[in-house]
């Protein structure tokens, strides 16, 4: 394990292309011990132990014994959702919020999603180009989380802004910088509360504000986490599943044109892609609560562990031929909602949302093309996400 030297793991150079890192891992050091943040974490990178690690009550999410002082001092109330908490708090937290997300609730968007789209396209039809990232892939998912929440059309990119930055955090020196853009978004936030309080609407942010309220288990800080989380794993996750889809797609035209040639591919080719891009990355940190052997590594009690479910959905013992794009691939056990009890609740919508996104975006422009050279495209910095910077397209 010593003899591998590890990268920047939230570089944007080795964003572009990790999976041959991630293969050497899963051969030679399937928990491979690294630095991140200024936190000592280990990788865990193979299928079977990352879907241990998300399943196994070994591994428990809350990990604040282990969480730095300047974290908890500055980002504490950012800290209290329900992806850092065990049950009992995670089922409490949980419980609040699912009824929004489930599969029939999120159908009924199916229309405002898809006018949505037909919107942003035709806006960019006339030029016959468009940065696709700002343009399509981020305007959708985070229209329809906001709208959701109650999130007004002023403040979304303020969020968004916000996020970015929180995210990008990879060194101590990125967390420093990003302490005045998470005071502004706690401070911002519990401005909204109050209006909400004053003023209800049928929103989800006034739903959690009232279930508070009523003594319904939310505290201040746990109502500030989950809206803060709902906002940021609402739409994160997805904008880099259309913008690296869209990248896939156009990199293997024989995929996509079997998608053009047959449409009942579409919820196939979104599994596939979702494994094929990983847009979650690494999943939340879990902490060993006991000694764990994983390969030939022995975690002791006590220590962070990272599962990267971009390995995971690379590992060749799972997924035959792993670094080829098939959209009619089945079996496809990829890991990109995660597993267990802490699997995404936003999974229906986000898959609801790339269907209708790429099939929308290849119906109005069959003949889509990248506008710039492949290795000039710009991946974002940052450890948990993987997405694209900006893709440029002409049609």
């Amino acid at each position: 394990m010593d003899s591998i030297e590890a990268p920047d793991l939230a570089s944007r150079r080795f964003k572009a292309n990790p999976y041959p890192f991630y293969a050497r891992l899963r051969a030679e050091a399937p928990a491979y011990r690294i630095r991140v943040v200024n936190l000592r974490t280990w990788l865990v990178t193979r299928y079977d132990d990352v879907l241990m690690v998300l399943r196994d009550e070994r591994f428990a999410n809350d990990w604040s014994p282990r969480m730095p002082w300047v974290l908890r001092r500055f980002a504490g109330p950012l800290t209290r959702h329900m992806l850092n908490r065990d049950p009992p708090d995670h089922t409490r937290l949980r419980t609040l919020v699912h009824k929004a997300f489930t599969p029939r609730l999120v159908e009924r968007l199916r229309e405002r999603m898809q006018s949505v789209c037909d919107d942003l396209l035709s806006a960019a039809a006339p030029s016959g180009r468009m940065e696709l990232v700002r343009g399509y892939a981020l305007p959708l998912p985070l229209t329809i989380i906001a709208e959701l929440l109650g999130i007004s059309p002023e403040d979304r990119l303020r969020f968004h802004s916000w996020s970015r930055r929180s995210v990008a955090v990879s060194t101590g020196i990125d967390f420093l910088r990003a302490i005045p853009t998470m005071w502004l978004s706690m401070r911002h936030l519990r401005a909204l509360f109050v209006e909400r309080r004053a003023r209800p609407r049928d929103d989800l942010v006034t739903a959690l504000v009232q279930a508070e309220e009523a003594g319904d288990k939310l505290s201040e800080d746990e109502l500030l986490s989950m809206v803060l989380l709902l906002l940021l794993a609402g739409y994160e996750t997805t904008v880099n599943l259309i913008g690296s889809g869209t990248l896939a797609m156009i990199q293997h035209p024989e995929q996509r044109d079997r998608l053009q040639q047959n449409p009942a591919l579409a919820e196939p080719a979104i599994e596939e892609l979702l494994r094929y891009c990983s847009p979650l990355e690494v999943a939340s940190a879990r902490m060993t609560r006991e000694e764990v052997t994983i390969g030939s590594a022995t975690i002791p009690r006590g220590e962070l562990v990272s599962a990267v479910i971009g390995s995971a959905n690379h590992d060749e013992s799972q997924f035959p031929d792993p670094e080829a794009l098939d959209i009619a691939r089945e079996p496809n056990k990829h890991l990109a909602f995660g597993m267990g009890a802490h699997f995404c609740l936003g999974a229906p919508l986000a898959r609801l949302e790339a269907q209708i996104a790429l099939t929308t975006l290849f119906r109005r422009f069959p003949n889509l093309r990248l506008a710039a050279a492949p290795e000039s495209l710009r991946w974002r910095k940052g450890l948990i996400f993987r997405g694209l910077e900006q893709l440029p397209v002409a049609f």
